[in-house]
This record gives structure tokens, sequence and C-alpha cells, in this order.
């Protein structure tokens, strides 16, 4: 590794980061991370922290999960790489096809289509639901449905159902025909309603009115995360996705879960949609299905959709669509190692178990901190703080009071992520409860400096 001043002094020179101007980097150099074990991190200072962010959603098993990384050496022995186009295949991705067939089967989803992320199984989907429709003779079904404030990925597919202006505006115009709902946002909707259950009610409502708008007969499909993560943890009423769900299936609208973050045990299910009990026609997931030992994504695909497209006559369902490391045998053996430790270790139980305990201990900072104006999560380890000005007005806190609370916290021994006025913590499902003693410690610190 190059000397510690080379790595400061070089690191915004020759790359632009993701998600931040590349300025930025040169005003505010990011913390460079150079090891990592169990759950923490340390960086190029010496400096090790508790990671409260999971890498990015994704590091649910930690960071020193020998199994994956012993797959991962064994394969590149192996087979390095092969690809799956038409003609070839390799046995790593086919076993992991039938693992996940099997993982997958209480939410209905019984194929897979290998991606290289979470971006690319968001892409995929669209593109295949619209294909669904061509082969039954309904072309005119184009049009994407979602949710105001949802997150699904960078590509512009991806980027056009995403709510969020922040990735949407300097890149448009995006794909046509792609149109938001309100999201069940308990603490900001238009509907000025505190209540939860009935924002999803108002929210179903307006789901209704959009589809009778557009018309049913142009819409393809609607796509949600089960919970919205980058949009500030967002869990809706137990109503909501099951609703959602019934409404497609009543408009012939296909659904879409975009389970990147909340599958293979965040919430504390299995999946988020096994969560709200519902199965939906698509799931698009990534991130933890490595671990992010290796990037790598898979689309769950339905039994009734993939019937249509396996009993095709009409020549309509060939897919002209694919990725060159689609099914890497590097990538598939990882995912089913890790496949492996997340049922053993049985994640989805502590990741319930302490997220009761994070979400707990959250509540009782807001009781000390009127920076603190909502406390979101109760299912698993999602949790968010949406810090404010004014709890009355719920006016939000000054741009540079979230990154005051990450750099103090930081320094107190818990890495958190800021999104707006949200702080966002999504640590690895193998937390301990000394862990999230030391994330709510951190907090507290950061909380104090700017209270």
């Amino acid at each position: 590794m190059k000397d510690e001043n080379f790595l400061k002094a070089n690191n915004a020179r020759s790359f632009w980061h993701p998600m931040t101007s590349p300025a930025d980097s040169h005003k505010s150099p990011p913390a460079i991370i150079t090891g990592g074990e169990g759950v923490r991190i340390r960086d190029i200072d010496g400096h090790e922290v508790v990671d409260a962010v999971g890498g990015l959603w994704n590091v649910n098993l930690g960071y020193s999960c020998q199994p994956i990384k012993d797959a991962i050496a064994a394969q590149l022995d192996r087979l390095p790489y092969y690809s799956t186009f038409r003609g070839t295949s390799n046995d790593a991705v086919i076993e992991l096809a039938e693992e996940l067939r099997a993982f997958f089967a209480p939410d209905g989803l019984t194929r897979a289509f290998f991606t290289s992320g979470g971006s690319d199984s968001v892409e995929t989907a669209l593109r295949l639901a619209r294909q669904y429709h061509k082969i039954r003779g309904e072309a005119g079904r184009v049009k994407f449905l979602s949710l105001k404030k949802g997150y699904h990925g960078t590509h512009f597919g991806g980027a056009s159902v995403n709510g969020n202006a922040n990735f949407r505006t300097m890149y448009e115009p995006l794909l046509p025909g792609c149109h938001h709902v309100s999201a069940p946002y308990t603490y900001r909707n238009p509907f000025n309603e505190s209540d939860p259950a009935r924002l999803a009610q108002l929210c179903l409502a307006a789901l209704e009115d959009e589809i009778a708008f557009q018309g049913a007969g142009t819409i393809a499909a609607f796509i949600m995360e089960p919970i919205l993560g980058a949009g500030g943890v967002i869990p809706p009423h137990p109503s909501f996705m099951p609703g959602v769900a019934a409404i497609c299936r009543k408009n012939g609208i296909l659904l879409i879960a975009d389970e990147v973050i909340t599958a293979f045990g965040r919430t504390g299910a299995w999946t988020g949609s096994r969560l709200w009990g519902v199965q939906p026609d698509f799931a698009c997931t990534a991130k933890a299905i490595t671990n992010a030992y290796f990037p790598f994504g898979a689309l769950m695909i339905g039994e009734a959709v993939a019937e249509v497209f396996e009993k095709d006559e009409t020549g309509k369902a060939a897919i002209g669509h694919g990725y060159t490391y689609s099914g890497h045998p590097v990538g598939a053996a990882a995912a089913l190692a890790c496949l492996a430790e997340t049922r053993r270790l049985k994640v989805n139980e502590n990741a319930a178990a302490r997220g009761t305990e994070l979400h707990q201990g959250l509540l009782a900072l807001q009781t000390r901190h009127a920076v603190i104006g909502d406390v979101r999560g109760g299912h698993g380890l999602m949790c968010a703080l949406e810090l404010v000005a004014d709890r009355a007005s719920k006016k939000p806190a000054d741009k540079a009071v979230p990154g005051k609370v990450q750099a103090v916290a930081y320094q107190a021994g818990a890495m958190v992520r800021v999104s707006g006025p949200n702080i966002i913590l999504s640590p690895p499902l193998v937390l301990s409860s000394a862990d999230v003693g030391v994330i709510l410690s951190a907090l507290d610190a950061g909380l104090s400096e700017v209270g």
C-alpha cells in the first residue's frame, strides 16, 4: 500500500466519488478506510469504529466472513470466468439458481436472471415487464408507476422511476411514461395525515386515481421498495403493500418489489415482501447476496410471469438483454457461501432483536435532543433520524447539521450515513447489543454537539 501522505494527497486527484460533487472531495477529504473486521472498520489513521452503515446496506455478515472469502478463492482457482450467454453456463450459477429458487419460494419467485448489481436488477425488471405484456399481446402497456421518495438505482430506467429529484434533475429528460404517487410517509405527506393506517388508504386511493387517469391498459408495472431505504427509511403501514398488490392484480399491472436492500434478512423477515405477506411478480436483489464481497445481483421472477415467457410460441420471448458478467461463476460461488452463512446464523432473527434495541434507543435520544423531529424504524436493522430546526413546524435542519452529527459520531466510535436531513442506520446483521450501545453513544455525542 502507498504511504499515508500519498493516499491523502491523491484521493480526489485521479477519480470522482459517486453521489457527491468532484469539488467536495477536495474541500472535504473522505475517510480512507483501510481495514475491516467483524462489524468494525479502520481508517488510514488507525481510528476504528462500528460501521453503522453496513458498507452501503450490504455487508450483512460483517467484514470477516471466511466461508465467502474461501469460496471466492476456490472458484478463482477453478474457473475465474465464463459467459452465460446462449450456449454456455457454469456449475456454480446453476447451483445458485436452485438455492435461490428454494429461498424465494414463499415469495412465489421461482426463476433467476443474474446481474452485476441492484441498478442492473431494476433495469432488467423494467425491460422484462414490458416484454411480458408484448408477449401477451398488450403492447400498449409501457408505463411505470412508482412512489415519491423511492430509490431504484442509477441507470436511466431506475433514475426515471426514482422518486427523488436529486437523482433525476441533472439527467433529464429521462424515460417517458414514468409517473409517481405519494408514499405513505407519515411525518410529511400532502394529506396532512398523521395516522399511518389512514394515510395508507389515502395513498392507495391516489394510486387508483392515477391508474384511472393514465389508463390501466397503458401501465406495465408498479415498482416499490417494501420499506423505502435511501429516501429516509420509510416503513409503510402493514396494509399498504398488500393493498398495492391487490390494485395491481385487479388492473393487470405487474408488481416489482425492489428488494435490493430488504432481501436476506434486513427487515427481520427473510424478504421485505414476506414481511408484508405479498408475493410480487418480480423481486430485484443484489447488495447482501454476496455480503458485498463481489459485485452481483439477481432478478427473481414469479411463476406466472415465467410461464408466459417459457410457453410462448410467437417468438417474442427471446430475451435481448443481459450483462457480460451475468451469472459470473465467482459471484455465484460467493453468493452460495453467503446464502449458507446467512441461513446458518439466522441473521433475520438477530436483525429483529438488535433492530428493536436500536429503535428504542433512538426514541430515547429523541426525548433528549430537540433536533430529532422523527424516529423511523422498528422493522429490523433499518432506522433513521430526521433532523429539524423546529419540531412544531417540522422545518428541516440546516444542511450542515446532519454532517456535523456524522463527523462527531465518527470520532466517537460509529460511522453513520447522511441523506438530506436524515441520519440513516443500516449496520451489519451480526451486530451485538454492545455494538448497538456504541452507535447510540456516538450519536448522542453528535446530537449534543449540534444541540
